[in-house]
């Protein structure tokens, strides 16, 4: 492998299509279907005692190359990690036929390329433990180095393929986020859940407090919702006789991006019927622990300035009584202009519509900046609480919990409504809300209050989302997504490789805001 003369990246790239050029009069096939995989690598490391001395194949992508003379050190890369090649040109078998590279043709190879290697396993002189390659098949041909790092995060974010090839760190965090996911799947199923699949497209979106994106549905030729919230369609269920059931899947809220907010997330939501918010305080205490214990091994973190420990005791806040005390307002009693003037003080920007629901969540996100936790945030008014069922001691309060860490919240549940006339007056004042510019209130669904007619049983629900685990990695939202959603651009290298070929002109355009 020798060092590329042109050092841009368009010189390095024609140097590289020359050499796939050479590849394939050799009668090399660069890009076959078909490998001998046999072991991961880390299998091989882990396990050295039982492999040394054995021939294995196997692959991975060329992330290092160190030529001493009729020796070559590599080192291959698959998911599992790194594992040293050692090449002895002098014991490379050159087969054409298979495939299968002499030692004249590995100038061929560069930095990047997939290549499968069969050897026995042994240990360098310095102890490293290595395969010794007899035969090497180039399994694909990179036409692009990888780049030793990236410009910014907004590199990052757009060419997350190259974030994890360059940043180990990053690809491990999403192995573990992959078992985030499966940790809460298993822990549900043991405690007899059972996952269902609802819409993603629906004609009525609710669930949630948040502005839906549209699309058009072209058979129906009739405009649906991309889903906000599963919660609508897994009561229907519950309604039908399924008593315990969960989704885990992608929602869509057409709102703003910032550290904990994105357009399209995924979220673990469920409902447990014969149960109360009560009851659902005390699973997600024990599903909380158990990620935690599974995935980290520890209950403590500190992210967002906020240090918690998830075995301490878990608070009950007052939501009425908190934000009193830190503004001396009265959610039932005050004005709207009182409330108004203490957010303004407070230098709150609003977005949307202004009314007495808005201003009062609003001065709740600057109270609840302050709380580490974890706590439990019980008693929210009725009237910002459309879906949850009321106190039977205080009808203005209602049976809802959420999860405060960290200054934010992490989860919201409740006791869910099954009263098809209450439902209705709720659903009556949130359209009223929308009626008058509110984008983010409820939807009226009468069918959903139709299914309530005949009848649901007491049920709780709760659902939290991707952010837990944002959080406890200490990573932002779009740090923990594998492709956040950016505006579109075309990288100008990318138009100087392509432009004889693509109108990037019309590309672009088409892309433009009407």
């Amino acid at each position: 492998m020798q060092e590329n003369l042109k050092s841009d990246l368009i010189g390095q790239r024609e140097v590289r299509i020359e050499k796939l050029k050479e590849l394939r009069k050799l009668g090399i096939n660069p890009y076959p279907a078909h490998s001998n995989k046999e072991y991961s690598n880390n299998k091989i490391l882990e396990n050295f005692k039982k492999f040394e001395g054995k021939v294995v194949t196997l692959t991975g992508r060329i992330i290092s190359w160190r030529e001493h003379g009729k020796l070559i050190f590599a080192d291959i890369r698959d998911q599992g990690g790194d594992i040293q090649v050692m090449i002895k040109s002098n014991e490379i078998e050159e087969d054409l036929k298979n495939g299968y590279l002499g030692s004249e043709h590995l100038s061929l190879l560069d930095l990047a390329d997939f290549i499968e290697v069969k050897g026995a396993i042994g240990k360098s002189k310095t102890g490293q433990i290595s395969i010794v390659a007899k035969n090497i098949k180039l399994l694909a041909k990179a036409l692009r180095p990888i780049p030793r790092k990236l410009k910014n995060k907004e590199q990052q974010f757009r060419r997350r393929y190259l974030d994890l090839i360059i940043n180990r760190n990053t690809f491990e965090m999403f192995e573990r986020k992959s078992k985030f996911w499966e940790i809460q799947r298993a822990f549900m199923q043991e405690k007899g859940f059972m996952e269902v699949e609802v819409p993603i497209l629906e004609y009525v979106t609710g669930g949630a407090d948040a502005a839906p994106f549209v699309t058009h549905h072209n058979a129906l030729n009739q405009d649906f919702y991309l889903r906000i919230s599963t919660e609508l369609y897994q009561k229907r269920l519950v309604g039908a006789g399924y008593e315990k059931i969960f989704v885990l899947g992608p929602n869509f809220r057409n709102e703003g991006i910032d550290d904990e907010h994105l357009q399209e997330y995924y979220q673990f939501e469920w409902y447990w019927a014969y149960a109360d918010f009560r009851d659902n305080m005390e699973l997600v205490r024990e599903m909380f622990l158990y990620i935690a214990n599974e995935l980290y091994g520890k209950t403590k973190f500190t992210t967002r300035g906020h240090t918690f420990d998830l075995t301490d005791e878990w608070k009950e806040l007052d939501y009425t009584s908190l934000i009193k005390e830190r503004f001396d307002v009265d959610i039932f009693k005050d004005s709207d202009e009182k409330i108004l003037k203490v957010v303004e003080q407070n230098n709150i920007e609003l977005d949307g519509a202004t009314n007495r629901n808005r201003l009062i969540d609003n001065l709740w996100k600057i109270a609840r900046a302050e709380i580490s936790g974890p706590a439990f945030l019980i008693n929210q008014p009725k009237f910002i609480s459309p879906l949850a069922k009321a106190h039977e001691g205080d009808d203005e309060l209602t049976e809802r919990f959420q999860i405060i860490i960290a200054g934010s919240e992490l989860g919201n549940g409740y006791s869910e409504i099954n009263n098809p006339l209450d439902q209705l007056d709720r659903f009556l004042e949130q359209q009223a809300l929308r009626d008058e510019g509110d984008e983010e209130a409820h939807m009226l669904d009468i069918d959903f209050v139709e299914m309530l007619e005949y009848g649901m049983p007491p049920t709780s629900g709760y659902a939290h989302s991707e952010r837990l685990f944002w959080f406890m990695e200490d990573v932002t939202a779009r740090e923990g997504t594998f492709f956040p959603q950016m505006r579109y651009e075309i990288d100008r290298t990318t138009k100087r490789i392509y432009g004889d070929r693509i109108d990037f002109g019309k590309t672009e355009k088409k892309k433009q805001p009407k």
